[in-house]
């Protein structure tokens, strides 16, 4: 039985989701990367990168003005994780990317230096590292780089509250043979702006997972690059996002197959309420021709619960190469689905009850995922409160037909 039922869209041409070349327009791989802000003119929202993005909300932001505000930082280090401050120098010799957009490469040289948290080479952290920043109303800048050790095992929570214009760069270079979980959550005030950019590097035969959690915030424009320093790495993203009346929540993803016999999956879903409530996702997957054997699947999934809310959700695949494991995607939006409401109806569910259990359920199985019990509690509390708040009620009606 369906959760959602498809809202069908005019195809695009560069999306497959099977092995052959592709050549699109355009390659994905051929947008700037730079240190210099002068290589990003500020965007006008005509842009292919910011066409979705309501560029003339984020003059501040976008156009490097400050107003001398500042993130509150709170650390929970477990034994042998470390932070310290190090220069924008100091963080591309360890690693750290290039930003790909004018708001990151803001971010890198308008912060303050580099917050660096340093998990060292063979460490198992079995508590969670907790980095919470908490906004006070002006704009502000920031770069954090994350380091993993060759064979360390660790999990980094950020968590971003309060209310800020938010431009951020969050680097993560992990060793050979790493596994890391990294959980970004966004829980700002409505009237929030928060753009960022995250770029993971997944050695050889590392694992990460990034899983990202938009709740709040006015508007927030969150892109997750990742790439591979060596075969046998695999990368999982997975999102969550709920999105009320006047809320912009933006989520792009890059993964950039460049190495040999590595994998990815990437699963999003994200609910809309509201007349005015906003979501994107956009999910770029490029194989290059030297990644054989690459194995790689993306999945959105956006469920409209009020009339007047939208959800764009454009997946693409650029394969340069047929000597491939796998490579897919799928995406679908919709409302619930109304025989799996006549189900729970018929066992004596109220309608209204009916609806918030699909919805809570919808969210249950990625939420689950995330690996750290406080998070997962909190977050499954902020859906609650979302839907104690909702109005359901002009859905479609339970039917069985």
């Amino acid at each position: 039985m369906s959760l959602l039922t498809q809202n069908p869209s005019t195809p695009n041409p560069r999306a497959h989701s099977h092995g052959g070349p592709v050549v699109p327009d355009q390659s994905r791989a051929e947008r700037t990367r730079s240190f210099d802000p002068a290589d990003f003119a500020v965007p006008t929202g005509r842009e292919e990168d910011w066409r979705f993005t309501p560029v003339a909300d984020l003059h501040s932001l976008l156009g490097g003005e400050s107003t001398g505000g500042a993130l509150t930082r709170e650390e929970s280090l477990p034994e042998g994780v470390t932070t310290s401050v190090i220069t924008s120098e100091q963080a591309r010799e360890l690693g750290a990317p290039e930003p790909a957009d004018r708001a990151a490469v803001l971010a890198s040289s308008a912060s303050d230096g580099v917050l660096h948290l340093q998990v060292p080479a063979d460490a198992d952290v079995s508590a969670p590292v907790h980095l919470r920043l908490s906004g006070d109303g002006g704009t502000a800048y920031g770069h954090v780089l994350v380091t993993v050790g060759r064979f360390a095992r660790a999990t980094v929570v950020v968590e971003h509250t309060g209310d800020a214009r938010y431009s951020e760069l969050l680097s993560v270079v992990t060793g050979d043979g790493s596994d890391l979980t990294l959980v970004s959550t966004q829980e700002w005030a409505d009237s929030a702006q928060h753009l960022a950019q995250h770029d993971v590097v997944v050695g050889r035969d590392a694992r990460v997972r990034h899983i990202a959690v938009t709740l709040g915030g006015g508007v927030v424009r969150l892109s997750t690059n990742a790439t591979y320093a060596g075969p046998g790495a695999s990368f999982e993203g997975l999102g969550v996002y709920f999105a009320d009346s006047g809320q912009h929540l933006e989520h792009r993803l890059f993964v950039d197959h460049e190495a040999p016999h590595c994998t990815s999956n990437v699963e999003y879903k994200g609910a809309l309420q509201g007349e005015t409530a906003r979501t994107v996702w956009v999910g770029d997957v490029l194989i290059r021709a030297a990644a054989e054997g690459t194995d790689t699947y993306e999945l959105n999934r956006n469920l409209v619960l009020t009339d007047g809310a939208r959800a764009d959700s454009v997946p693409n695949l650029e394969i340069e190469t047929g000597e491939i494991a796998g490579a897919g995607h799928a995406s679908t939006t919709g409302r619930l689905d109304a025989q799996h409401l006549f189900y729970l109806q018929s066992r004596g569910i109220p309608v209204e009850e009916a609806r918030q259990l699909v919805v809570r359920g919808f969210f249950a199985s990625t939420i689950g995922r995330i690996g750290v019990p406080e998070v997962t509690e909190r977050i499954m509390g902020a859906i609650e409160a979302e839907l104690a708040g909702a109005d359901l009620s002009s859905l479609a009606p339970a039917d069985a037909s």
